[in-house]
């Protein structure tokens, strides 16, 4: 019993604040299981994207463009009685033939990642956490939560998520933790910046070996950049942790989010919140991750219309997400994936410019599919070509686009 309910409770630390690491929105809150030794990863991208950047208007829309993205990696893990060490990086850079026309372009960009995190057990009862991850890049990751859109600049994303778990009886026990998330864009990209902090204690009842049952109260802080206003949220959620097998977890939960907006004449309310993780080994061949969340959000919330500039203080928001990869041989293997982010805009206040008071009732849809196969061409050597279609169908001037990708890659792991 205490090695399940450990087990079980190891397995979502993370995951219970308003931000995550290493993973996005599909961490399930799993931990390296063995040692691995020093991995260094060397590759070359070359791209075809037949609209580079597709939120710019007029100059540089619809602009086609040819990419190389050279990288190099590095990870490692380190497992011992007591804790658990796991380290990568990665740094590359996007190389375009010709610089793309639109405003804020450039032809070179840098791309950096890197994560650690570290979890130590000091009995069968108390253990602490923490995942920590940074990212100075250009393309959006969906699955981190904050993107919609390409944007014209870089940005540069960290966060830090660190937790004490306690078990105070044989089904009872208790996580309560901190994180931090800044999101911070070049001088192209304004009212965009975000500072985030929360705190968070989650309730854990194991219901069966394989189930547990948690009630989690967060409370998070943010701090916005330009017209965009600060706000803050506080979160009731009730949800339930399943193994439907060693391979297989989902991570479910639901209740009320509370937000206040700190701005003349700004809304506060109410609105469900949402949010769900599932993994599945489902046999040798085929694995699948997937996740939802659905809330308010407070990122990418200030918009133009009606020749005005406008901060959205009810940005609801869906975010869905599925991945899989499946074996044909253990040499070649199939891989693809959706995000489909629908959004709507209401009671935004103007901040800026000239037009109505207020502005309500707009809506944004966008889809991003991809679809890939990769080769072993032996223990070194490893090839990838892929399609990537993303669609954005938006009520703002701008933002409605449609964009193809086209991806050869070759890299090299010693």
């Amino acid at each position: 019993m205490k090695r399940n309910l450990f087990a079980l409770i190891a397995a979502v630390s993370a995951a219970t604040s308003a931000s995550y690491a290493a993973e996005g929105l599909y961490y399930v809150g799993s931990e390296a299981q063995e040692s691995l030794p020093v991995t260094w990863t060397v590759g070359l991208n070359a791209t075809w994207d037949d609209n580079v950047t597709p939120t710019a208007v007029l100059i540089g829309s619809d602009e086609d463009a040819f990419s190389l993205n050279p990288y190099v990696g590095v990870s490692f893990v380190n497992m011992t009685p007591q804790s658990t060490l796991d380290v990568y990086a990665r740094l590359g850079a996007i190389y375009y033939l010709d610089q793309p026309a639109a405003l804020g372009s450039d032809d070179f960009y840098t791309q950096a990642r890197a994560g650690v995190n570290w979890t130590y057990r000091f009995s069968e009862r108390l253990r602490f956490s923490t995942r920590n991850f940074i990212a100075y890049e250009l393309e959006p990751d969906y699955a981190y939560g904050f993107a919609t859109n390409r944007q014209v600049g870089e940005y540069l994303y960290y966060q830090t998520d660190n937790s004490i778990g306690y078990r105070w009886t044989e089904r009872f026990a208790t996580y309560t933790g901190f994180s931090f998330t800044g999101l911070e864009y070049d001088n192209n990209v304004p009212n965009q910046d975000r500072l985030t902090w929360s705190v968070y204690n989650q309730f854990r009842y194991q219901l069966s070996p394989q189930s547990v049952l948690t009630f989690d109260v967060r409370y998070s802080d943010t701090r916005a950049d330009g017209f965009a206003a600060d706000s803050d949220s506080l979160y009731f959620l009730a949800g339930i942790e399943h193994r439907f097998s060693p391979n297989t977890i989902l991570i479910a939960r639901g209740g009320v989010q509370l937000y206040e907006r700190d701005a003349a004449g700004g809304a506060d309310g109410t609105a469900p919140y949402i949010e769900l993780a599932l993994r599945s080994a489902v046999n040798d061949q085929f694995s699948i991750r997937a996740f939802t969340r659905y809330g308010v959000e407070v990122y990418d919330t200030t918009r133009t219309v009606f020749g005005g500039l406008y901060d959205f203080d009810e940005r609801n928001t869906l975010r869905l997400g599925v991945t899989g990869e499946y074996s044909l041989s253990p040499m070649l293997s199939l891989f693809g994936g959706v995000d489909y982010i629908p959004a709507t805009f209401d009671e935004g206040r103007l901040v800026a410019g000239a037009g109505p008071v207020a502005a309500s009732g707009f809506g944004e849809d966008l889809f991003n599919g991809y679809v890939g196969l990769s080769v072993k061409f032996n223990e070194t050597f490893y090839g990838t070509v892929s399609y990537n279609y993303t669609d954005s169908s938006s009520d703002f001037v701008g933002y409605t686009y449609d964009r193809n990708r086209i991806n050869v890659g070759l890299r090299a792991e010693f």
